[in-house]
C-alpha cells in the first residue's frame, strides 16, 4: 500500500495576545500559514506580552513549558517561539517535552560564526539592544564574543508599536526603514560584518531586503525553523 508523506506540524508558542478572532497574521511572519513549506499549530503563553518576555521574567517559566505540552499533544513535532528573547526559556521547555525545541533565532550564532572567516564579525540586530545580553549568545569563548556585534530598534516607530496591549501592527515600510537603518549604521562603522542574524520575529519580513543592500548571508527564526522541521521528517499515512 503506498504511502503519503505529510509534513508534520511545528508549534509555536505564540505571545500575547495570540490570535485574535477576525484578525489574520501578518505576511511574512512564522504565525502566517504562507510563510512555511509546512503547516504551524500556536499556542499563546497567558501573560506574554512581549514588554514582559524581552525584559524577562522568570515567572513566565512554567506557562512556557505547559504551552510546550500542550503542542505537542496536538501534534508538533517541534517547537518554537514568536520571540527572540523566549530564548531564557530554552532549557527548561527541552527538558519538558520530547521533541526538538528552538525558541529563538539566537541559537543560531555559535554555528554562523564558526561559518564565517575568523576575522569576520556577526551582526544581531534584535527587538531590544538593551535587553540582549551576551548571556543569551550561547559563547563561551571571549574571542567570539568580541565577534558579535548587537543593534537594536528600541525608541523605533515598530518598537513602540509591538510593546503596546495589544500590539499594533507596523506598516512593512516603516519596519524595513527601522531596521534598515540600523543595518546600515552598524555597517559604516564595521565593515568587517559578514552576516546578519535577525533576533526578532518580526523582522522576516524585511530579511529579503536586508539580504538584497547589504549582499549577506542574513539568518532569521524561520531559518531554524526550516532546519527543525528538516531533521524531523515527515509523516506517513498509508493511502486507501
Amino acid at each position: 500500500m503506498p504511502q503519503k508523506q505529510i509534513r508534520s506540524p511545528i508549534g509555536i508558542l505564540d505571545l500575547e495576545p495570540g490570535a485574535l478572532p477576525g484578525r489574520e497574521p501578518i505576511s511574512g511572519t512564522i504565525q502566517h500559514p504562507d510563510t512555511f513549506e509546512f503547516p504551524i499549530i500556536r499556542e499563546t503563553v497567558p501573560g506574554a506580552w512581549a514588554d514582559v518576555v524581552v525584559q524577562g521574567d522568570s515567572a513566565l517559566e512554567p506557562f512556557f513549558v505547559r504551552a510546550a505540552q500542550r503542542l505537542v499533544k496536538q501534534g508538533a513535532a517541534a517547537i518554537t517561539s514568536d520571540c527572540g528573547f523566549s530564548i531564557r526559556h530554552q532549557e527548561a521547555v527541552s527538558a519538558a517535552v520530547n521533541v526538538p525545541v528552538a525558541l529563538s533565532a539566537l541559537l543560531l550564532v555559535p554555528t554562523i560564526l564558526q561559518q564565517l572567516p575568523s576575522k569576520a564579525q556577526l551582526a544581531i540586530m534584535t527587538f531590544d539592544s538593551r535587553a540582549c545580553g551576551r548571556e543569551l549568545l550561547g559563547l563561551k569563548d571571549q574571542k567570539d564574543q568580541a565577534r558579535v556585534l548587537i543593534a537594536g530598534i528600541e525608541y523605533s516607530q515598530s518598537w513602540q508599536n509591538e510593546i503596546q496591549r495589544p500590539p499594533v501592527a507596523t506598516e512593512l515600510a516603516a519596519l524595513e526603514a527601522d531596521v534598515c537603518e540600523r543595518v546600515q549604521d552598524l555597517r559604516a562603522e564595521f565593515p568587517a560584518i559578514g552576516a546578519v542574524l535577525l533576533e526578532c520575529t518580526m523582522f522576516p519580513r524585511v530579511a529579503p531586503v536586508v539580504r538584497q543592500f547589504t549582499g549577506l548571508p542574513v539568518y532569521d527564526i524561520t531559518t531554524l525553523c526550516r532546519m527543525l522541521i528538516e531533521v524531523v521528517g515527515s509523516q506517513s499515512k498509508a493511502e486507501k
